[in-house]
């Protein structure tokens, strides 16, 4: 009787959940278009086509809790812009109203959505100068309405959206990871027929082997259309899976458009008394990572358009635009800075 009446709480307590989720994402979501924006696309496009560099940009879930209103959010995006980056790398689930569940979720990882998805984020970025590299975005989107998608991002300035993972997807199953290619390549060709490119993103997890001597992400690599699917590789989840990064570099080749970029050290200072410290992220350069060698190889990739930074929690004094300014040195360093006011 009593394991009865616990199922049944359980099963109460689950319905007031779902519903709660329900009506806390069920917000009037926001449909950006190309005729509504501020930002003249065309001309963004073809700025960055007649440029031919390489650019920097931050990913917006490091910035969620400093997004909370319009005025917080554009002096953040100042702060983004006057550090000598870009642009900004933009998530779907943050430029729209944003469900509980979601919330819940990152800011359990460290890295809270913050309450910007009901921000007018056409208009923060027309304000704050910055450009949009590419938008994050899921792969059952593309699927639902490609056309709808793609606007979205060409409204923004860009013509990069990125699958930034599976979530409840079995990467151990060599039999779902090849059906996972033909859906990018189906998706990528829909993008295509609207000029807008699609990169897959990679964590830790496409490192699980599903043949004696091949991983899911060789699969999904050596499966996907490069007409239609690259690679915005994250270089910090291979390196957390223990692949040889360089290798992986090497073998995308021209088909690694974007890198994500994250250091991985441990701040702690001495003495220490144990042999095995916590590792976590890191501002670039502070860590353990070879960025260096890996911009080396980057350098001689000319497919690759742009450097993201996305350090994950951990952040220098728990503020993010501290992290990213002392992160922007790196950048300095490596000459790929054009424009910063920050000394600090």
């Amino acid at each position: 009787m009593k394991k009865k009446i616990a199922a049944i709480v359980v099963a109460v307590i689950a319905i007031i959940f779902l519903i709660v989720v329900f009506i806390a994402g069920s917000g009037e979501e926001r449909v950006y278009t190309r005729e509504n924006s501020p930002i003249d696309y065309e001309s963004e496009l073809q700025a960055r086509k007649e440029q031919n560099r390489i650019f920097t940009g931050v990913q917006q879930i490091m910035i969620g809790s400093r997004c909370n209103n319009y005025d917080e959010a554009l002096a953040t995006l100042k702060e983004i812009k006057e550090a000598g980056y870009d642009g900004i790398e933009l998530n779907e689930f943050m430029i729209k109203p944003t469900p509980l569940l979601v919330k819940i979720m990152t800011k359990v990882a460290g890295m809270p959505a913050g309450n910007g998805g009901k921000l007018d984020w056409q208009k923060l970025i027309a304000e704050s100068g910055l450009k949009v590299i590419s938008v994050h975005s899921y792969l059952n989107s593309i699927e639902e309405n490609p056309a709808a998608v793609a606007e979205q991002a060409l409204s923004f300035g860009t013509d990069t959206v990125v699958i930034t993972g599976m979530y409840r997807f079995d990467y151990g199953n060599l039999t779902e990871v090849e059906k996972l290619a033909k859906r990018l390549n189906k998706a990528g060709e829909s993008l295509s027929e609207y000029g807008v490119k699609l990169l897959y993103h990679n964590h830790n997890v496409e490192l699980q082997r599903v043949t004696e001597d091949k991983t899911a992400y060789d699969i999904i690599v050596e499966n996907t259309d490069p007409r239609y699917v690259n690679f915005e590789l994250d270089t910090y989840w291979m390196a957390d899976g223990g692949a040889d990064v360089n290798d992986i570099i090497n073998k995308l080749g021209d088909r690694m458009v974007m890198w994500h970029i994250n250091d991985r050290g441990c701040r702690k200072s001495g003495p220490f008394t144990t042999p095995i410290l916590k590792e976590d992220a890191a501002e670039l350069g502070t860590g353990n990572m070879p960025l260096d060698s890996m911009m080396d190889k980057v350098r001689l990739n000319k497919s690759v358009k742009a450097i993201v930074l996305e350090t994950h929690k951990n952040w220098i004094d728990k503020d993010p635009v501290k992290s990213l300014k002392v992160s922007a040195k790196w950048f300095e360093r490596n000459g790929l800075m054009l424009q910063s006011k920050t000394k600090s």
